[in-house]
C-alpha cells in the first residue's frame, strides 16, 4: 500500500501537470493555426480509444527482448537502429516504469483538456488582448496577464477532474504491468485484494480510502462552482 500511495501521488503530480499544461498550450497555439480543427481532431483521437486498447498499443511500444534478439517494441527497435542496447522500459527501474505508464495517460487525456480549455479561450473577448498589445505588451505578457487569469477557473476545474481521474487509475496499470515492478496503484491493489486474494475486508477498506481521497477534490470543485455562480 505504501508503494501504491507513492505511485498514485506521482501520477497525480506528473499526470495532472502535463495534461493541463499541454492542453492549455495547444488550446492557445492552435487557435492561430489554419488547420486548427484537423490538428485538434488528431490530438483528441486517443480519447476515442478505451484505456485497455491504449494500454495494449503502448505495451507493444515498450516491448523488450534481450540484446541480440529481434526487437518488436517500437522504442527498442529505434534504439537498435542507432546501435543502442534495448531497455526494459516497464521492468527495470521503478521511476522509469511509472513514468512510462503516466505517458500513456497523458497521451490519452491531453486532448480532453485541450478541448475544454480551447472552448474557454475562445470565449475571452479579443478586445482585451488587442488592448494589451496596443499598450505595448508582448505575446508572453498578454498570455500571463490577460489570458491566464481569465482561464484560471476553467483550468482549476480541468485540473481537479484530472486529479479525480488519476486517483482511480486502473486499466493502464492492470494491462501493462498488473502492478508488478513497483508500479502498483490504489485501484489495482483493491482489485487484487478482492478478486485474487479474496480479502474482501481489505478491498473494502481500500475502496473507502480511495473515496476519502476523492471527496476533498470534489468539495473543492463544488465550492469553486458556487463562487462562479455567485459572481454571475
Amino acid at each position: 500500500m505504501l508503494t501504491a500511495f507513492r505511485n498514485n501521488a506521482l501520477w497525480v503530480v506528473v499526470f495532472t501537470t502535463f495534461t493541463v499544461s499541454f492542453g492549455l498550450a495547444l488550446a492557445v497555439l492552435l487557435d492561430r493555426v489554419r488547420y486548427e480543427k484537423i490538428i485538434k481532431s488528431i490530438v483528441f483521437i486517443p480519447m476515442a480509444i478505451s484505456m485497455v486498447g491504449a494500454a495494449t498499443i503502448w505495451k507493444f511500444v515498450y516491448a523488450f527482448r534481450p540484446a541480440g534478439a529481434s526487437q518488436i517494441g517500437l522504442l527498442n527497435a529505434i534504439a537498435g537502429v542507432f546501435g543502442a542496447q534495448p531497455v526494459g522500459w516497464l521492468i527495470e527501474r521503478p521511476w522509469i516504469n511509472n513514468l512510462c505508464l503516466i505517458i500513456v495517460g497523458i497521451w490519452m487525456w491531453t486532448g480532453f483538456c485541450m478541448v475544454i480549455l480551447s472552448a474557454a479561450y475562445k470565449n475571452i473577448p479579443r478586445e482585451l488582448m488587442e488592448a494589451a498589445r496596443i499598450d505595448g505588451a508582448n505575446e508572453w505578457q498578454v498570455f500571463r496577464k490577460v489570458i491566464l487569469p481569465l482561464l484560471k477557473p476553467t483550468a482549476a476545474v480541468v485540473a481537479t477532474t484530472m486529479v479525480v481521474t488519476v486517483l482511480k487509475i486502473f486499466d493502464i496499470v492492470y494491462v501493462m504491468t498488473n502492478g508488478n515492478f513497483s508500479t502498483e496503484v490504489i485501484a489495482n491493489r483493491m482489485y487484487k485484494e478482492m478478486f485474487n486474494f479474496r480479502n474482501f475486508g481489505r478491498a473494502s477498506t481500500i475502496a473507502v480510502i480511495l473515496l476519502l481521497l476523492i471527496i476533498p477534490v470534489m468539495l473543492f470543485n463544488i465550492r469553486r462552482f458556487r463562487e462562479q455562480e455567485a459572481i454571475r
